[in-house]
């Protein structure tokens, strides 16, 4: 296996910090001096630490646009659920919720791109690659750990003018 010039390199590990493998992270190639990172984020954000995974650095093959939807998912707060048309808004293509929601549901690493914020435009849970109930379960966890959102950008490290953006996004994506 290529080692892109680390010593340690190894391929296709599962890295699951959940007792009963709900979360289904997966890394592959990956350094092994790097391994113990993914799962004492993951321990720490169903310890309570939220925003624990959002540091983690993803590579993730996919097209320009999936790559898009996934980053604009790291930036949704923990506990905060946004519709799949306004995540379209979000990334600057508001007539493309089918894609996005195609996107959303070939995302690789879940927790760490938090797919399960996706919510239906009338409110309602829609799809989630590990299940309806683990995503009713993950926000309510992130409901009952939660903090303030200005409090979870500043932690995640969302620039004021993006925090701007986002919000106008949004406003105008709800006619506001």
């Amino acid at each position: 296996m290529a080692s892109s010039g680390c010593a340690h390199w190894i391929g296709k590990i599962t890295s699951c910090a959940c007792k009963d493998c709900c979360c289904g992270i997966i890394v592959r190639s990956v350094c092994a001096r790097r391994l113990a990172l993914p799962q004492s984020c993951t321990q720490a954000y169903f310890d309570g630490d939220l925003v624990a995974v959002a540091s983690l650095p993803t590579a993730t093959n996919g097209t320009n646009f999936q790559r898009a939807v996934w980053d604009a998912l790291r930036h949704i707060a923990p506990g905060e659920t946004i519709s799949y048309g306004m995540l379209a808004n979000r990334i600057g293509r508001p007539s493309a919720m089918r894609a996005v929601g195609l996107a959303t549901g070939a995302n690789p690493i879940a927790i760490v791109v938090p797919c399960h914020r996706v919510i239906g435009a009338n409110g309602t849970l829609t799809g989630y690659g590990g299940g309806l109930e683990r995503k009713r379960w993950l926000l309510a966890h992130e409901r009952a750990c939660g903090l303030q959102p200005d409090e979870l950008y500043d932690r995640i490290g969302v620039r004021e003018q993006s925090r701007r953006a986002i919000s106008g996004r949004v406003l105008a994506a709800e006619g506001c």
